[in-house]
C-alpha cells in the first residue's frame, strides 16, 4: 500500500529529479530516470514516463529532449539563470550587514533554484573584511519592521547602542528608547541605515541597523509629516560622503600624481572621470564632497600621491586640520605649532587661520623633515 501511495507522487518525484540533476549540459536517459525513481521506492515504465514528461510540458515545465546516445531529458529553463544565481550568492557573501550564519542560510535557500552540479559551482568563497561577528540575528527582521512602519506610515521605537571606552556596548539617549519617523532605508558601504525624522532633535538622523535593539512598530503613533520628510528622495548623492558624516557640500580640486588617478576615480566614480584635466604629468580632477574630518583623513592617508589644491578656503582648512593633529604628536615642534595655534581656539574651523603664519609654519616643517632625511 505504501508503494501504491508513493506511485501517485511519481510525476512530482520525476520533476524533482529533473530539477536537481539535469541542466543544459547534462541530461538523464530514460533508463537513468527509471533507476532514480526506484531509489525513491517508485517503479516506472518507459511508456508511463513519456506520458509524465508530456504532462510536465503541458504544465509549462521546459523539459528538453537531447538526441544523444542514449536520448537524454533535461530541464533547462529555470526561475533564475545560473549567472543570476552567482550574482545573488556574491551579493549575499559580500554583505557586511549580516553575519556568516545569516549569509550561509540565505545562500542555502538560493541554491534550491539550481541543479546539483550548479550548487557545487555556487560554493564560492568571498572573504568579507569587516563583516559583523556577533550582531543581533534580527537585523533582517529589523529591515522588515521598518518597511512595515513605512507602509503603515507610523513611527518606530528602538534602543540605539554605541561602544563605550571599556569596549562594551551601551545604550545611548540615557538608555531611553528612540521614537522616530522612518523616512528611508539606505544601504551604504556594506551596512543598512535608517534615515528618520527625530522630533526631539528637530531634524533628520541616521541610525545603523545592526546597532538598533528591540525595534518596535508603533502602530498607534502616526508618522510625522513635514517639509523635510516630504521632500526626501531616493537619489544618487551629488557629493561624496565619507563614513555617513556630512558637512557642507563643496567642489574640491584634487591633483593626482602619474599612475594614481584611479585612486580618485574608484572613490568618486563617473563624475570624477568626466572632470579629468591633464596638468603636466599629473591629472587635475574636480569632485563634489561633504567637507568633514573623515574626508581630510582619507586625503591625508594618500600622502602626496593625491593632493588637495583648491579651493583655497578648503586647502586652508585642511592645513589647519593637519596642524591640529600634529600638535599632539610632535613634541619637538612647539614653536611651529604655536605659530599657527595662537590664532585658534579649540578645533580649527573654516578660515580661522592666518595664511601667512600657515605658510611660514609649513616651510619650517619642510626644513625639519629634510633634516630627518
Amino acid at each position: 500500500m505504501a508503494n501504491a501511495g508513493k506511485s501517485k507522487l511519481k510525476i512530482l518525484y520525476l520533476l524533482k529529479i529533473l530539477q536537481e540533476e539535469t541542466d543544459a549540459q547534462k541530461g538523464l536517459s530514460m533508463k537513468e530516470l527509471i533507476e532514480r525513481l526506484a531509489e525513491y521506492g517508485i517503479s516506472a515504465e518507459r511508456k508511463s514516463l513519456y506520458e509524465d514528461i508530456k504532462v510536465l510540458r503541458e504544465f509549462d515545465i521546459d523539459v528538453r529532449t537531447y538526441q544523444r546516445n542514449p536520448v537524454e531529458y533535461a530541464i533547462v529553463r529555470r526561475d533564475f539563470k545560473f549567472d543570476e544565481l552567482v550574482l545573488m550568492v556574491d551579493a549575499v557573501q559580500s554583505s557586511r550587514a549580516i553575519t556568516d550564519r545569516q549569509a550561509n542560510m540565505l545562500i542555502t535557500n538560493i541554491k534550491t533554484f539550481a541543479s546539483n552540479d550548479e550548487r557545487g559551482m555556487l560554493d564560492r568563497r568571498v572573504h568579507v573584511v569587516g563583516r559583523i561577528k556577533t550582531a543581533s540575528e534580527s537585523v533582517l527582521k529589523t529591515v522588515d519592521a521598518v518597511h512595515e512602519a513605512l507602509r503603515e506610515r507610523v513611527k518606530v521605537s528602538f534602543f540605539y547602542t554605541k561602544l563605550g571606552a571599556d569596549g562594551r556596548r551601551y545604550r545611548t539617549n540615557h538608555e531611553q528608547a528612540h521614537c522616530v519617523t522612518p523616512v528611508a532605508i539606505e544601504y551604504d558601504d556594506g551596512f543598512y541605515y535608517l534615515v528618520a525624522w527625530n522630533e526631539e532633535h528637530d531634524g533628520m538622523r541616521t541610525y545603523r541597523f545592526d546597532r538598533m535593539e528591540k525595534v518596535r512598530v508603533c502602530k498607534d503613533d502616526p508618522a510625522t509629516r513635514n517639509e523635510e520628510t516630504r521632500k526626501y528622495r531616493f537619489e544618487d548623492r551629488d557629493a561624496a560622503v565619507f563614513g555617513r558624516i556630512e558637512g557642507a557640500r563643496i567642489t574640491a580640486e584634487l591633483l593626482a600624481m602619474p599612475g594614481k588617478l584611479e585612486i580618485i576615480t574608484d572613490r568618486f566614480g563617473r563624475d570624477a572621470i568626466a572632470s579629468i584635466v591633464q596638468d603636466g604629468e599629473n591629472s587635475r580632477v574636480s569632485v563634489r564632497v561633504h567637507r568633514s574630518k573623515l574626508f581630510f583623513g582619507w586625503l591625508a592617508g594618500l600622502n602626496k600621491e593625491v593632493r588637495l589644491v583648491g579651493p583655497k578656503s578648503l586647502v586652508a582648512e585642511y592645513n589647519a586640520y593637519l596642524l591640529y593633529l600634529l600638535k599632539d604628536y610632535v613634541e619637538s615642534l612647539p614653536a611651529v605649532a604655536d605659530t599657527v595655534w595662537g590664532a585658534l581656539d579649540g578645533e580649527p574651523t573654516f578660515l580661522e587661520i592666518d595664511n601667512k603664519a600657515l605658510v611660514a609654519s609649513c616651510a619650517d616643517l619642510e626644513r625639519l623633515h629634510a633634516d630627518d632625511r
